[in-house]
């Protein structure tokens, strides 16, 4: 593979450092990038002649420099950045920040931190990176896997206390409410600085025990919320970082019921937008296997029903059926006398109305109308006028079974309200929507009710 030199071709110190601490050959060091380089799906033929290269100072292109970083790291049993190995330079490296599930709560916070300081510098290979699902499913095996962290407790710093993980929730909740109510273009850009700001700073300090689980629980959920912005605002590849990084926090708070949710809720759909069933389901029966018993009815709801939206993509209606059985069974328990007062927060959301929007995107990839219909109306009812976002949606999925069963009429009505909504959203995932519904009715183009809803759009896209 080609390289190319550092800037005055200066021997690379910082590398030679790692490959000693690591107690590693230089022929060892080739033959751990190469077999992680094919994890990664890239063919990779590094020998001890190319580790001496990069020693006397040259790079590789690509992705190599996150690879070498990561088979150190693995090596290490920490977290090691490219700007570790010295290979920062260049302003179009991929980079590996956020796509690996530490295996320590040092390294965790380390990689976590730097992912929210490159998000805020604006890094290239960040908003420039794409979705793979490999990068989905790894981090949900090693959340399966992996053993507990032992202890969180840090003793330097400044002292975080209990109200300082109290402020870091209510300001993820506010956040989520504007999240809702304005979409995420308007709403990202505080996330992202309140999180390197001030969280980071709160990672840092010094906590006991107690403490420090639920300021890692506490900034799990905010990191999740930051990811989920990041697919409102287009952004996927970037997404999927945030993700990897919430289930990782969860993990140090000891929080298995939120680490399900995270890949149910979040690691899930995000594999849903890019049309990768399979790891869908997997996502969502990792989330069922590993937080078994720590979770209560509603989030058990939720995890049934994100499995079945990946079986109907795949077009398995009779698994896609069994599982929304299991998912509106769950929802009645959660509403009962045996879920009542037992959810956390992060789940409470989660009522009839959205397992109602969940099962309309499983009979509309099922192409079952009449089911998508029902369960899209009773979205509607159920979702209040703060969720706007999630009823502009309600409206398209509504607007979509209307146009499988050939009322265009009543399919342009409610396209319009839909669009109407979404008018006063910065929502990229709302015009997803929009332009899914647009495809739909390119069939019935030549029809005047047609014709006129799409010269509505046009107006307002000039306007």
């Amino acid at each position: 593979m080609a390289a190319r030199p550092l800037v005055a071709r200066q021997p690379n110190e910082r590398l030679q450092a790692l490959i000693q601490e690591a107690n590693c050959s230089n022929a060892g060091l080739a033959r751990r990038v190469n077999m992680c380089g094919a994890e990664h799906g890239l063919d990779l033929r590094y020998d001890k002649t190319s580790v001496a290269r990069w020693l006397r100072g040259q790079q590789p292109r690509g992705r190599a420099p996150g690879i070498i970083a990561e088979a150190l790291g693995r090596k290490l049993g920490r977290t090691v950045t490219i700007d570790e190995i010295g290979m920062a330079n260049g302003k179009n490296l991929a980079s590996g920040v956020g796509l690996q599930f530490a295996p320590t709560v040092l390294g965790a916070v380390e990689q976590v931190c730097e992912l929210w300081r490159s998000d805020v510098g604006r890094r290239d290979f960040l908003t420039g990176s794409t979705v793979a699902a490999s990068a989905l499913v790894e981090p949900s095996r090693d959340w399966l896997i992996t053993a507990p962290d032992g202890q969180v407790a840090r003793n330097a710093g400044a002292r975080v206390g209990a109200s300082d993980v109290e402020a870091v929730r209510a300001t993820t909740d506010a956040l989520s409410r504007l999240d809702h109510r304005f979409g995420s273009g308007h709403i990202r850009p505080v996330v992202v600085h309140y999180l390197n700001s001030v969280v980071s700073g709160l990672l840092a300090g010094s906590y006991k025990e107690a403490v420090g689980r639920a300021l890692f629980a506490a900034v799990a959920r905010l990191t999740e919320l930051a990811g989920y912005m990041a697919v409102d605002t287009g952004q996927h590849g970037l997404a999927q970082r945030y993700y990897i990084q919430a289930l990782r926090m969860a993990q140090a708070a000891g929080d298995r019921a939120y680490g399900g949710y995270v890949l149910a809720a979040s690691m899930s759909h995000l594999a849903a937008s890019f049309g990768n069933p399979r790891e869908i389901a997997q996502l969502a029966r990792a989330a069922q296997e590993g937080a078994r018993g720590q979770v209560t009815p509603r989030a058990e709801a939720m995890f049934y029903a994100a499995e079945a939206r990946g079986h109907a993509l795949m077009g398995d209606a009779r698994a896609c059926q069994h599982l929304s059985g299991q998912a509106q069974s769950a929802m009645e328990r959660a509403e009962g006398e045996e879920g009542s007062g037992d959810d956390p927060v992060w789940i409470a959301h989660f009522d009839r109305a959205y397992l109602a929007d969940e099962l309309a995107h499983c009979h509309r990839d099922l192409n079952q109308p009449q089911g998508a219909t029902a369960r899209a109306e009773e979205a509607l009812a159920g979702h209040p006028e703060g969720r706007a976002r999630r009823r502009a949606i309600g409206l398209f999925l509504l607007a979509s079974a209307q146009v499988q069963q050939r009322d265009i009429e009543h399919a342009c009505h409610t396209g319009a309200k839909a669009t109407e909504l979404l008018a006063g959203l910065r929502s990229d995932r709302g015009v997803e929507y929009l332009d899914d519904f647009r495809q739909r009715l390119l069939p019935y183009a030549d029809e005047p009710v047609v014709r006129e809803f799409s010269a509505r759009l046009d107006l307002a896209a000039v306007a």
